[in-house]
């Protein structure tokens, strides 16, 4: 995607795309995989992996919070070769838990813009969601431009937007912390939920159900709920998408916050060569593709093609703020929500 800006030089590129694209060294053994990604899509994943690479993947798949308990239990025991979960604070927190390890991976580290690398090799994104604003086009004239504008008394009783105890919610707070300030974002906290139409509730579908029903007149989302409806029948949603219209935050200034979707070797992996692959291979360009074909995501490597779904929301300018720095930031993102009263 043009609008996306990378660390990685033109040449480290032009060799990592040539190790990465290229077909995968056949290997034997198996990989066991805790995954809380719910996408049918990612099946194609598996599957392509498998026959590239001669390495067979077992699942374990739950809830994020239900793995990172099962592999603290599990401990040195835990068959776990690699976590793949959504969200930097689910990743960070799997790192400060003692799960996952420090990998040394020249892929790795010439694909993937170091914005979405963990700062000691532990965790990687590969898949991106920009959290932006949407609104009803009938009754909004002038839409908010920026996180900040969503606290404007002009917009009071208007917004739909999700609970403070939302990985999404807190990590789009953290980032704004780590631009803004604690004390500037815990007013910012405190203006918007007076300009809630109910309380938070759902997931970000039902945010944007809420435009198409008239509970709210603006709501806050990831792209590839959006994007989801653009390309196929969504319930309460996809036949009414021409009555919304969307806004990419902060151009002028931070950019649009992204969410990742991401992964790491467990601290414990009894097959971590084969784990690395794995990995490696989500860098790739075939799998990178599928991440927005398959589940309408951004992907985390510069310059792969985006799904026609993606590609009809625009170009824009992301927010490249270090995920670390937003991971570190949501225990304070997380006390201030709650003293701000965002339920």
């Amino acid at each position: 995607m043009p609008s996306f800006r990378s660390t990685v030089s033109r040449a480290g590129l032009a060799a990592a795309l040539l190790i990465a694209s290229s077909p995968l060294a056949l290997a034997t053994g198996e990989l066991n995989l805790y995954s809380s990604r719910h996408y049918d899509t990612d099946e194609r994943l598996y599957s392509d992996f498998e026959e590239q690479s001669g390495i067979k993947i077992n699942r374990i798949e739950g809830k994020a919070d239900e793995l990172l308990t099962r592999m603290e239990a599990e401990g040195q025991n835990s068959p776990a070769d690699i976590l793949l979960t959504v969200d930097t604070s689910r990743l960070e927190r799997a790192k400060g838990m003692g799960l996952l390890q420090s990998v040394e991976s020249p892929v790795l580290e010439q694909r993937l813009p170091g914005y979405v690398q963990d700062d000691d090799n532990q965790w990687f994104g590969f898949s991106q969601r920009a959290r932006i604003i949407f609104y009803d086009k009938e009754k909004v004239a002038e839409p908010p431009r920026t996180y900040q504008d969503l606290a404007d008394p002009k917009y009071k009783g208007m917004i739909c937007i999700r609970s403070s105890s939302n990985v999404y919610t807190q990590t789009i707070t953290a980032a704004l912390i780590e631009h803004l300030g604690e004390e500037a974002v815990k007013d910012w906290a405190t203006a918007v939920v007076g300009n809630f139409a109910r309380d938070p509730q759902g997931g970000d579908t039902d945010q944007l159900r809420g435009i198409v029903s008239g509970e709210c007149a603006i709501a806050m989302s990831n792209t590839y709920y959006f994007g989801r409806a653009l390309r196929k029948p969504v319930k309460g949603l996809s036949d009414d998408v021409a009555k919304i219209g969307w806004v990419f935050p902060n151009q002028d200034t931070i950019g649009a916050h992204m969410n990742l979707s991401g992964g790491g070797v467990a601290k414990h992996a009894q097959n971590k060569e084969n784990a690395i692959k794995f990995l490696e291979y989500l860098a790739s360009d075939q799998a990178q593709q599928y991440f927005s074909a398959g589940n309408d995501e951004y992907p985390a490597v510069p310059g792969v093609g985006i799904s026609p779904s993606v590609a009809q929301l625009g170009f824009f300018k992301p927010d490249d703020v270090d995920a670390s720095a937003i991971a570190d930031n949501v225990p304070a993102a997380q006390k201030l929500l709650n003293e701000a009263g965002w339920k």
